[in-house]
């Protein structure tokens, strides 16, 4: 055997060359989530995306989930299912546990997953940019903070994890809602309703109210939770919080995508 050879440290920066220097899988992603966030907004389907931009259709629902504009009963419940495993498993684990659970694939339950890495985005005005991942998270402990304590204090946490988030009303139109902030730099309690038109403000009180008047179950139509001002956005948020169920037909309502009327009778004038 001939002699060893005598060791060389490493240079610093030393190590194989990128093939690529100027790629950046980051800054590509998030360019093909933004470009496929506009495309769903003009309301083109998953496999119309995908044509337009040289992806297919599971990487296209990836990228909107990612972006927090996508939303499916499934996704949904992937989600939350893997983000309870989350808090005890490492993400690997997480994955199977879920599969197992769902009885899903692991590519699946992956599928409906926000990518990990390299995406941001913003969440309302009030806060710095975090991953998507870290504000769906958010959401998720807020819920289950009031969940474990339904104190008013905690549900208004859940109330801000939520904010600029997209609900659906009764009839299927799309609103999210922003809460800002006074001259004292703390929240304040009103909710403002975005509608792509003039935004309407909502009281924390109307919300405090409806809460008290639910008693689980289908809930059939907004006046169900009282006669209050704003019970249609209301209804809405209650049902994405988990906090009442709706009949099947006003479910597939709200799975459509629905462009507001330009009519000044219609939701957009009144939030009854």
């Amino acid at each position: 055997m001939g002699e060893k050879r005598a060791y060389k440290p490493r240079k610093p920066g030393g190590g194989r060359k990128k093939l690529k220097p100027e790629y950046d899988a980051g800054k590509n992603l998030k360019e093909q989530m933004e470009s496929a966030v506009a495309l769903y907004n003009s309301e083109m389907s998953l496999q119309a995306i995908g044509d337009e931009l040289g992806l297919n259709p599971i990487k296209v629902r990836k990228l909107l989930i990612t972006a927090g504009v996508y939303e499916s009963e499934v996704a949904e419940k992937v989600q939350d299912t893997f983000e309870e495993y989350r808090e005890t498993q490492d993400y690997k684990t997480a994955i199977l546990s879920t599969a197992n659970t769902l009885q899903l694939s692991k590519a699946s339950v992956t599928s409906y997953l926000p990518y990990k890495k390299g995406v941001y985005f913003p969440g309302t005005a009030d806060k710095e940019k975090i991953s998507v991942g870290a504000e769906r998270q958010r959401r998720y402990r807020a819920m289950k903070r009031w969940r474990a304590d339904p104190t008013e204090e905690n549900f208004w946490g859940v109330v801000l994890a939520y904010a600029g988030v997209k609900f659906k009303t009764y009839s299927g139109l799309s609103f999210s809602y922003e809460v800002r902030k006074g001259r004292n730099g703390e929240y304040t309690k009103e909710l403002w309703i975005d509608r792509r038109e003039k935004s309407k403000s909502l009281a924390w009180s109307s919300i405090v109210l409806a809460l008290g008047n639910t008693k689980g179950g289908v809930v059939d139509r907004p006046k169900a939770l009282g006669d209050i001002r704003g019970v249609t956005y209301i209804y809405g948020m209650f049902y994405r919080f988990g906090l009442i169920n709706v009949p099947d037909e006003v479910k597939e309502m709200m799975k459509k995508q629905k462009r507001p009327k330009k009519n000044k009778n219609n939701e957009n004038s009144d939030p009854k």
